[in-house]
């Protein structure tokens, strides 16, 4: 495949320049932040298509996901787990939602009011500080390169390689002029884990969306979806409203000490993920962003999106 330079060093960018380095390019990742700054580790990044809608492209990077999150699981990858997840719905509707599919086997069962049923399936999570290293050092161990460099130009960089990937999250925009990009601030809160390994979520909660993703060593409470909300200054009233709801969903975390907060900028783009090529007068563009909230749920098979497209734009 040749040289490729990937612009962007969260889920999306990482796992696409890996998936490229097992395809036979040389890979080389320019990104801006240290990862303790990007907002995949800010993420809970457990596999759901959240506020994401239905689409045969997405449904398909969801299903790759999920398996290869699953075989990673099994070879016992770090910072990847499954959890068992009960997700309650408050609103009647007719099957399975369109992302059943995708997640193996999902049971509906009745469930007691507020709530008109319950959905089972098993979800991978990825502890993204430690599932992020490892993949940057499965890159550098094939030969890759990870640098921290700001990019002000994709068009600059075919002097240094034939193809770019634009995976640059928030900033992809500007640097290819989308207006469509906005952020959509997340904030969670973070407890000791008192022993749970269930997950838990009431995406319809009327006071904000409630999720409870127990992790190896803490449990991950959300959260807040804003659109077009850029600050991370803690909102006090907010981590009231998320312990609150958490509480109540799964009582036991009650006793659990706090232990922080995260805000983060979710990378979305009105009409959903753009993963498309474009031929520029210098080489090869492919773009692989706007996945906002669902990076993790789609990063694997957008990466192999990616790699056929510079496959067949070679």
């Amino acid at each position: 495949m040749g040289d490729v330079i990937v612009v962007g060093g969260g889920i999306v960018g990482l796992t696409t320049a890996v998936r490229l380095q097992e395809r036979g390019a040389r890979v080389t990742v320019f990104t801006a932040d240290p990862p303790e700054r990007l907002v995949s580790t800010v993420a809970a990044a457990v596999w759901y298509p959240t506020h994401t809608d239905a689409d045969p492209r997405v449904l398909r990077w969801a299903a790759t996901t999920y398996e290869e999150f699953r075989r990673q699981a099994a070879d016992g990858v770090p910072g990847v787990l499954l959890r068992r997840t009960r997700m309650f719905q408050r609103q009647a509707a007719d099957g399975l939602p369109w992302w059943a599919e995708a997640a193996g086997d999902v049971q509906a069962v009745d469930a007691p009011a507020p709530y008109v049923r319950e959905l089972r399936f098993v979800a991978p999570l990825a502890e993204t500080a430690t599932y992020l290293d490892w993949l940057g050092e499965r890159l550098v161990a094939g030969g890759g390169q990870v640098v921290r460099r700001r990019v002000e130009s994709l068009d600059a960089l075919f002097a240094e390689a034939p193809v770019v990937v634009n995976a640059a999250g928030l900033a992809a925009g500007a640097l290819c002029g989308d207006p469509t990009v906005l952020p959509v601030r997340g904030q969670v809160v973070l407890v000791a884990n008192p022993g749970l390994d269930v997950s838990v979520r009431d995406e319809d909660d009327p006071e904000g969306i409630t999720y409870v993703h127990p992790r190896s060593r803490d449990v991950v409470l959300g959260g807040t979806f804003e659109p077009g909300r850029a600050d991370l200054d803690p909102d006090p009233a907010a981590r009231a409203g998320i312990l609150r709801r958490a509480v109540a969903l799964v009582p036991e975390l009650a006793v659990a000490p706090v232990l922080g907060e995260r805000i983060g900028l979710r990378p979305a783009r009105q009409g959903g993920p753009r993963v498309e090529a474009e031929r520029r007068d210098g080489g090869l563009l492919v773009h692989a962003y706007g996945h906002a909230g669902a990076g993790m749920t789609l990063s694997w098979g957008s990466a192999d999106e990616v790699c056929d497209l510079v496959h067949a734009g070679r």
